[in-house]
Protein backbone atom coordinates (compact mmCIF):
# COMPACT_ATOMS: atom_id res chain seq x y z
CA UNK A 1 0.00 0.00 0.00
CA UNK A 2 1.30 3.22 -0.77
CA UNK A 3 2.70 5.35 2.28
CA UNK A 4 1.03 8.73 0.92
CA UNK A 5 -2.23 9.74 2.86
CA UNK A 6 -5.42 10.01 1.66
CA UNK A 7 -5.57 13.26 3.00
CA UNK A 8 -3.98 15.56 5.09
CA UNK A 9 -5.27 18.18 7.95
CA UNK A 10 -2.90 20.74 10.02
CA UNK A 11 -1.58 17.83 12.02
CA UNK A 12 -3.00 14.48 10.88
CA UNK A 13 -2.53 12.49 7.96
CA UNK A 14 -5.65 10.71 7.07
CA UNK A 15 -5.64 7.27 5.36
CA UNK A 16 -8.63 6.09 4.17
CA UNK A 17 -9.33 2.18 4.66
CA UNK A 18 -13.17 1.91 3.11
CA UNK A 19 -15.06 1.90 6.33
CA UNK A 20 -12.29 2.62 8.68
CA UNK A 21 -9.65 5.70 9.05
CA UNK A 22 -5.70 5.45 10.16
CA UNK A 23 -5.07 8.75 11.88
CA UNK A 24 -1.57 9.34 12.09
CA UNK A 25 -0.43 12.76 14.54
CA UNK A 26 2.71 14.44 13.15
CA UNK A 27 4.15 16.83 15.31
CA UNK A 28 3.39 19.72 12.64
CA UNK A 29 2.53 23.37 14.36
CA UNK A 30 0.09 25.49 12.96
CA UNK A 31 -0.77 28.96 14.05
CA UNK A 32 -3.47 30.88 12.32
CA UNK A 33 -4.51 28.24 10.20
CA UNK A 34 -0.68 28.33 8.48
CA UNK A 35 1.11 25.13 8.78
CA UNK A 36 4.65 26.14 10.37
CA UNK A 37 8.03 25.16 9.08
CA UNK A 38 9.94 22.55 11.51
CA UNK A 39 8.35 19.89 14.16
CA UNK A 40 7.56 20.11 18.02
CA UNK A 41 9.06 16.53 19.42
CA UNK A 42 6.88 14.27 20.54
CA UNK A 43 3.99 16.38 19.77
CA UNK A 44 1.48 13.86 17.50
CA UNK A 45 2.52 11.49 20.39
CA UNK A 46 0.71 13.58 23.00
CA UNK A 47 -2.04 14.71 21.49
CA UNK A 48 -2.51 11.13 20.54
CA UNK A 49 -2.17 9.67 24.39
CA UNK A 50 -3.98 12.52 25.91
CA UNK A 51 -6.83 11.64 23.26
CA UNK A 52 -7.24 8.36 24.81
CA UNK A 53 -6.82 9.45 28.23
CA UNK A 54 -10.11 11.12 27.67
CA UNK A 55 -12.16 8.73 25.58
CA UNK A 56 -11.18 6.06 28.22
CA UNK A 57 -13.11 8.34 30.39
CA UNK A 58 -16.35 9.78 28.50
CA UNK A 59 -17.52 6.63 26.86
CA UNK A 60 -19.98 6.29 29.04
CA UNK A 61 -21.09 10.56 27.99
CA UNK A 62 -21.19 9.41 24.62
CA UNK A 63 -19.92 7.31 21.92
CA UNK A 64 -16.62 7.60 20.33
CA UNK A 65 -14.95 6.45 16.91
CA UNK A 66 -11.96 4.77 18.53
CA UNK A 67 -11.38 1.03 17.58
CA UNK A 68 -7.84 0.58 18.61
CA UNK A 69 -4.65 2.14 19.43
CA UNK A 70 -2.19 -0.95 18.92
CA UNK A 71 0.25 -1.20 16.09
CA UNK A 72 -0.94 -4.98 16.19
CA UNK A 73 -4.09 -3.95 15.00
CA UNK A 74 -2.95 -1.56 11.82
CA UNK A 75 -3.23 -2.42 8.39
CA UNK A 76 0.02 -2.38 6.30
CA UNK A 77 0.05 1.38 4.81
CA UNK A 78 3.56 0.98 4.25
CA UNK A 79 5.24 3.15 7.19
CA UNK A 80 7.31 1.82 9.85
CA UNK A 81 5.36 0.49 13.00
CA UNK A 82 8.03 2.07 15.28
CA UNK A 83 7.03 5.51 13.76
CA UNK A 84 2.53 4.84 13.99
CA UNK A 85 3.57 3.24 17.70
CA UNK A 86 2.09 6.45 20.11
CA UNK A 87 0.45 8.66 17.28
CA UNK A 88 -2.10 6.44 15.20
CA UNK A 89 -5.56 5.62 16.09
CA UNK A 90 -7.34 3.37 14.37
CA UNK A 91 -11.65 4.50 13.75
CA UNK A 92 -14.26 4.42 12.72
CA UNK A 93 -15.06 6.21 9.82
CA UNK A 94 -18.23 8.61 10.18
CA UNK A 95 -20.43 11.82 8.28
CA UNK A 96 -18.35 14.61 9.87
CA UNK A 97 -21.04 16.82 11.34
CA UNK A 98 -19.78 19.85 9.78
CA UNK A 99 -20.05 22.73 13.13
CA UNK A 100 -17.09 22.75 16.01
CA UNK A 101 -19.14 22.28 19.15
CA UNK A 102 -16.98 24.88 21.08
CA UNK A 103 -17.83 25.36 24.97
CA UNK A 104 -16.35 28.14 26.93
CA UNK A 105 -16.29 27.89 30.64
CA UNK A 106 -14.18 31.68 30.56
CA UNK A 107 -14.42 34.92 28.65
CA UNK A 108 -10.86 34.13 27.10
CA UNK A 109 -9.61 34.74 23.08
CA UNK A 110 -12.64 35.73 20.26
CA UNK A 111 -15.02 35.20 22.93
CA UNK A 112 -13.11 37.86 24.82
CA UNK A 113 -13.20 40.72 21.66
CA UNK A 114 -16.96 39.57 20.83
CA UNK A 115 -17.97 40.39 24.59
CA UNK A 116 -16.22 43.86 24.41
CA UNK A 117 -17.48 44.86 20.95
CA UNK A 118 -21.17 43.73 21.85
CA UNK A 119 -21.38 42.55 25.20
CA UNK A 120 -22.54 39.03 24.43
CA UNK A 121 -20.68 35.95 23.11
CA UNK A 122 -21.97 34.19 20.13
CA UNK A 123 -25.17 36.16 20.42
CA UNK A 124 -25.60 35.16 24.14
CA UNK A 125 -26.00 38.38 26.43
CA UNK A 126 -23.38 38.49 29.26
CA UNK A 127 -23.21 40.17 32.34
CA UNK A 128 -22.06 43.51 31.94
CA UNK A 129 -18.65 44.74 33.38
CA UNK A 130 -17.31 41.10 33.18
CA UNK A 131 -13.13 41.39 32.73
CA UNK A 132 -10.93 39.51 30.31
CA UNK A 133 -10.27 35.60 31.35
CA UNK A 134 -13.01 35.96 34.38
CA UNK A 135 -15.65 32.43 34.52
CA UNK A 136 -18.59 32.85 32.70
CA UNK A 137 -22.07 32.37 34.72
CA UNK A 138 -22.33 28.57 33.26
CA UNK A 139 -20.55 27.34 30.44
CA UNK A 140 -21.51 28.91 27.09
CA UNK A 141 -22.32 26.60 24.26
CA UNK A 142 -20.67 28.64 21.00
CA UNK A 143 -20.79 26.54 17.74
CA UNK A 144 -18.87 27.82 14.77
CA UNK A 145 -18.39 26.28 11.30
CA UNK A 146 -16.08 23.71 10.19
CA UNK A 147 -13.69 25.70 7.30
CA UNK A 148 -11.79 23.07 4.67
CA UNK A 149 -10.47 25.80 4.12
CA UNK A 150 -10.07 29.01 5.95
CA UNK A 151 -10.51 30.56 9.36
CA UNK A 152 -13.99 28.57 11.09
CA UNK A 153 -16.36 31.80 11.70
CA UNK A 154 -18.20 32.30 14.96
CA UNK A 155 -22.18 31.11 14.57
CA UNK A 156 -25.13 31.77 17.15
CA UNK A 157 -26.86 28.15 17.84
CA UNK A 158 -29.91 29.41 16.04
CA UNK A 159 -28.05 29.71 12.86
CA UNK A 160 -26.72 26.13 13.96
CA UNK A 161 -30.42 24.77 13.74
CA UNK A 162 -30.54 26.22 10.33
CA UNK A 163 -27.49 24.21 9.39
CA UNK A 164 -27.59 20.92 11.10
CA UNK A 165 -31.73 21.33 12.38
CA UNK A 166 -33.00 21.42 15.92
CA UNK A 167 -33.09 18.52 17.64
CA UNK A 168 -29.23 17.34 16.15
CA UNK A 169 -28.05 20.61 17.41
CA UNK A 170 -29.90 20.42 21.22
CA UNK A 171 -27.98 17.05 21.34
CA UNK A 172 -24.81 18.19 20.38
CA UNK A 173 -25.14 21.10 22.73
CA UNK A 174 -25.74 18.60 25.19
CA UNK A 175 -23.73 16.33 24.73
CA UNK A 176 -21.05 18.94 24.55
CA UNK A 177 -21.70 20.86 27.53
CA UNK A 178 -21.65 17.29 29.59
CA UNK A 179 -18.28 16.78 28.01
CA UNK A 180 -16.96 20.10 29.07
CA UNK A 181 -18.09 20.09 32.95
CA UNK A 182 -16.68 16.83 33.34
CA UNK A 183 -13.14 17.23 31.74
CA UNK A 184 -13.27 20.74 33.80
CA UNK A 185 -14.37 19.36 37.28
CA UNK A 186 -11.48 16.51 36.51
CA UNK A 187 -9.10 18.82 35.10
CA UNK A 188 -9.66 21.38 38.41
CA UNK A 189 -8.86 18.61 40.78
CA UNK A 190 -5.14 18.39 38.49
CA UNK A 191 -4.45 22.13 38.85
CA UNK A 192 -5.14 23.06 35.28
CA UNK A 193 -8.21 25.01 34.11
CA UNK A 194 -10.05 24.18 31.04
CA UNK A 195 -11.24 27.53 30.01
CA UNK A 196 -12.69 26.63 26.51
CA UNK A 197 -12.52 23.73 24.21
CA UNK A 198 -13.67 22.24 21.07
CA UNK A 199 -15.59 18.76 19.74
CA UNK A 200 -16.23 17.46 16.93
CA UNK A 201 -18.83 14.95 15.78
CA UNK A 202 -19.71 12.22 13.25
CA UNK A 203 -22.69 10.03 12.42
CA UNK A 204 -22.52 6.06 11.54
CA UNK A 205 -25.71 5.33 10.73
CA UNK A 206 -27.96 7.36 12.99
CA UNK A 207 -25.69 7.15 15.75
CA UNK A 208 -24.00 10.15 16.76
CA UNK A 209 -20.18 9.86 17.59
CA UNK A 210 -17.29 11.78 19.20
CA UNK A 211 -14.67 12.04 16.60
CA UNK A 212 -11.20 13.74 15.84
CA UNK A 213 -9.25 14.28 18.90
CA UNK A 214 -10.39 15.56 22.27
CA UNK A 215 -9.40 17.67 24.77
CA UNK A 216 -5.95 18.03 24.11
CA UNK A 217 -3.54 21.68 24.07
CA UNK A 218 -4.29 22.13 20.36
CA UNK A 219 -8.30 21.79 20.83
CA UNK A 220 -8.34 23.60 24.35
CA UNK A 221 -6.93 26.29 26.27
CA UNK A 222 -5.14 24.88 29.16
CA UNK A 223 -4.62 27.49 31.92
CA UNK A 224 -2.74 26.58 35.50
CA UNK A 225 -4.61 26.76 38.35
CA UNK A 226 -1.73 28.72 40.38
CA UNK A 227 -1.00 32.27 39.01
CA UNK A 228 -4.70 32.67 37.85
CA UNK A 229 -5.64 36.24 37.84
CA UNK A 230 -8.62 37.74 36.24
CA UNK A 231 -8.65 41.33 34.48
CA UNK A 232 -5.71 39.45 31.79
CA UNK A 233 -4.12 36.95 29.40
CA UNK A 234 -3.27 33.68 31.32
CA UNK A 235 -0.57 31.55 30.75
CA UNK A 236 -1.16 28.40 28.98
CA UNK A 237 -0.23 24.75 28.11
CA UNK A 238 -1.75 25.23 24.84
CA UNK A 239 -0.11 26.72 21.70
CA UNK A 240 -1.16 30.17 22.47
CA UNK A 241 2.64 29.96 23.76
CA UNK A 242 3.48 30.26 20.29
CA UNK A 243 0.92 32.10 18.70
CA UNK A 244 2.16 35.33 21.19
CA UNK A 245 6.00 34.48 19.86
CA UNK A 246 4.88 34.82 16.37
CA UNK A 247 2.57 38.29 17.45
CA UNK A 248 5.80 39.61 18.74
CA UNK A 249 8.42 38.57 15.90
CA UNK A 250 5.92 40.74 13.41
CA UNK A 251 4.91 37.72 11.25
CA UNK A 252 1.64 39.28 9.41
CA UNK A 253 0.20 35.70 9.53
CA UNK A 254 0.00 34.74 5.74
CA UNK A 255 2.30 31.42 4.83
CA UNK A 256 4.80 30.99 5.08
CA UNK A 257 5.22 30.69 8.52
CA UNK A 258 8.31 31.78 9.83
CA UNK A 259 10.76 29.15 11.40
CA UNK A 260 10.94 28.71 15.18
CA UNK A 261 13.51 29.41 16.71
CA UNK A 262 15.35 26.12 19.13
CA UNK A 263 14.23 27.63 22.36
CA UNK A 264 11.02 28.05 21.40
CA UNK A 265 10.87 24.54 20.15
CA UNK A 266 11.98 23.40 23.23
CA UNK A 267 9.94 25.08 25.22
CA UNK A 268 6.35 24.37 23.60
CA UNK A 269 7.05 20.56 23.33
CA UNK A 270 7.77 21.12 27.46
CA UNK A 271 4.41 22.94 27.59
CA UNK A 272 2.74 19.72 25.56
CA UNK A 273 4.71 17.83 27.95
CA UNK A 274 3.73 19.49 31.29
CA UNK A 275 0.02 19.38 30.06
CA UNK A 276 -0.14 15.54 29.51
CA UNK A 277 1.56 15.00 32.80
CA UNK A 278 -0.53 17.58 35.02
CA UNK A 279 -3.87 15.86 33.46
CA UNK A 280 -2.91 12.13 33.86
CA UNK A 281 -0.60 11.58 36.32
CA UNK A 282 1.70 9.65 34.16
CA UNK A 283 5.10 10.80 33.43
CA UNK A 284 6.04 11.28 29.88
CA UNK A 285 6.48 8.95 28.11
CA UNK A 286 3.46 7.50 27.62
CA UNK A 287 3.61 3.55 27.50
CA UNK A 288 2.90 2.36 24.12
CA UNK A 289 2.65 -1.35 22.90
Amino acid sequence: MSTAPTSQGKVRDIYDLGDRLLLVATDRISAYDVVLPGLIPDKGRVLTAMSLFWFARTQGLTANHLISAKTKDFPDIGLDKDYLAGRTLLVKKAEVIPIECVVRGYLSGSAWADYKATGAVSGQRQNKGMKESQMLPEPLFTPSTKAVEGHDENITVARMENIVGADLTRRLRQISLNLYCFAAAFAAGRGIIIADTKFEFGKVGDNVILIDEVLTPDSSRFWPVDGYEIGKSQPSFDKQFVRDWLDDSGWDRQPPGPELPPEIIRRTRRKYVEAYERLTGAKWPAAVD
